[in-house]
């Protein structure tokens, strides 16, 4: 059986499906020692090649893996830091022919779910804005909240890079002027759940993402902890994203999204769960 050429380095983690094509054009990728073309075919008796560097042929045949990580403050999303912090990849379960790919980022001074599969185009896929992929947060803030503010963040709020919204504000307890909120959005650019409430004048004093589309944070995963998530739920985000069908047939994306968004109504005030397996830990 064979698959396009992109389509089968991406799932490897090398990068996007676009950045691929791009290196493809660039002469960068070779199949059995000849220069590949965009959209070519390829299966497992094929010899694959970027930058000379040989791709191990279990791309064709490796099991697609999610880990659920409880990522901590003062933890780094990149690969390496050159400051030295520590980063989500420490002491992770080790791969052979394949790499884990963090799906989106947290910033050092957010805490909760971040997700890493060994799926580049699954990983792609989920982070893309056409997917409209719900990302829910827990949030404390300083400052008075009217319902007026309120509604403006969901209206809509110009920042600095376009306008931006929360699609749900949920109250979620405190006292005085340090009240939780609960606010979901379906996108994941720099900060911005900062940068919506401090433009209108509200510091956020503690940060944690809860869920990322299906997947909840499991309320007994401590921080620096991780949990490999069951074949059914890797299926499901498989299939979320256009990937892969499930054999209990068709899931509709928006049928998560009002899950979701029942729960979150029924459960703001406590942190969401996700059933998994294998638990280890991250530094």
């Amino acid at each position: 059986m064979s698959e396009k050429l992109q389509k089968v380095l991406a799932r490897a983690g090398l990068a996007s499906r676009r950045t691929i094509e791009q290196w493809i054009a660039e002469g960068r990728v070779r199949v059995n020692g000849r220069v590949a073309t965009i959209g070519e075919r390829v299966s497992e008796n094929d010899q694959l090649s970027v930058d000379d560097r040989p791709v191990t042929q279990r791309v064709f045949k490796e099991e697609c893996r999610i880990l659920a990580v409880h990522k901590a403050e003062g933890v780094v999303c990149t690969r390496r830091d050159p400051e030295h912090r520590p980063t989500i990849f420490e002491d992770l379960p080790r791969l052979k022919g394949a790499r884990w790919v963090a799906v989106g980022r947290l910033d050092i001074n957010t805490s909760g779910l971040i997700l890493l599969t060994t799926d580049g185009e699954l990983a792609h896929r989920m982070m893309h804005p056409s997917r409209q992929i719900e990302r829910e947060y827990a949030v404390r803030v300083f400052g008075k909240v009217t319902p007026e503010m309120i509604e403006t963040l969901k209206s809509g709020v110009v920042l600095e890079d376009g306008p931006a919204h929360f699609d749900e504000v949920i109250e979620a307890g405190g006292s005085g002027i340090n009240r939780w909120y609960h606010v979901i959005l379906k996108e994941g650019r720099q900060r911005e759940v900062r940068r919506l409430w401090e433009a209108l004048g509200v510091q956020v004093s503690r940060l944690t993402r809860v869920r990322y589309g299906p997947v909840e944070l499991r309320r007994g995963l401590r921080a620096g902890k991780y949990e490999e998530l069951e074949k059914k739920q890797v299926a499901e985000l498989r299939e979320l994203v256009g990937l892969a069908t499930a054999k209990r047939g068709k899931v509709r994306e928006q049928d998560f999204g009002e899950r979701s968004r029942a729960m979150s109504k029924q459960k703001a005030r406590k942190k969401l769960n996700v059933v998994g397996k294998k638990v280890g830990r991250t530094r």
